[in-house]
């Protein structure tokens, strides 16, 4: 018998695609405009997210039963504040450019409706080992449209990725400058990032029609 049931690995395959926390449930809409400009600040809030979100649903789905309902809110924002302070201080610590790159945005990770959503419908219905794989889940599937957002973004807008020349030299004219190509400056400024994320619900839904919304 394999590590994770039909039912767990579910939890984990269908924030990937039919059920996308950005592309599908349409939320954090924001970190996703403000920080795919470069690749590396997407993969960064990526494993951010993974961890606060992860880690946080275990947290909240093992004290469900002795948090008082009233206080719940509190509760969950007190846990999901302890992790991204932790993240924020390792930031700092071992990438402190990245981390002034990020800056704010990491913070509002705690305002993230995602983790916020998946703290309420989620790990506090279920069990520990249900909760992490959902949170881990919800922030793959978060990541990755991140990650394919700011690949393209960094790549089209400024010839790069990963801070690597990979289109040639715009100076020197070398490469696909030399014949001609240039950086597109529009795909640094944010409305790109939603048209990319557009581009990627137009392309999930021609795939499976089921996704379209009835009028």
């Amino acid at each position: 018998m394999g590590l994770l049931s039909k039912k767990d690995a579910k939890l984990i395959t269908d924030p990937l695609a039919d059920n996308n926390p950005i592309t599908i449930q349409v939320l954090g809409i924001c970190s996703a405009l403000a920080i795919t400009a470069e690749l590396e600040a997407s993969i960064v809030m990526s494993v951010s997210v993974l961890f606060v979100l992860g880690l946080g649903n275990v947290v909240i789905s093992l004290m469900r039963n002795i948090i008082p309902s009233k206080i719940r809110i509190i509760v969950q924002l007190i846990v999901v504040a302890t992790l991204v302070i932790i993240v924020d201080l390792v930031l700092k610590a071992f990438a402190y450019e990245l981390s002034k790159t990020l800056s704010v945005f990491v913070g509002l990770i705690i305002t993230n409706c995602i983790i916020m959503g998946r703290f309420e419908a989620f790990a506090l219905g279920n069990g520990p080992w249900k909760s992490f794989l959902d949170g881990i889940g919800n922030a793959l599937g978060y990541g990755v449209i991140l990650i394919v957002v700011g690949f393209f973004r960094e790549l089209l807008g400024s010839g790069t990725l990963l801070g690597f020349k990979v289109l040639g030299d715009p100076i020197e004219k070398t490469g696909l400058y030399a014949i001609g190509y240039e950086n597109n400056g529009f795909m640094l400024l944010s409305p790109m990032a939603l048209i990319v994320v557009g581009i990627i619900i137009w392309i999930q839904r021609s795939r499976n029609t089921s996704l379209i919304e009835e009028n």
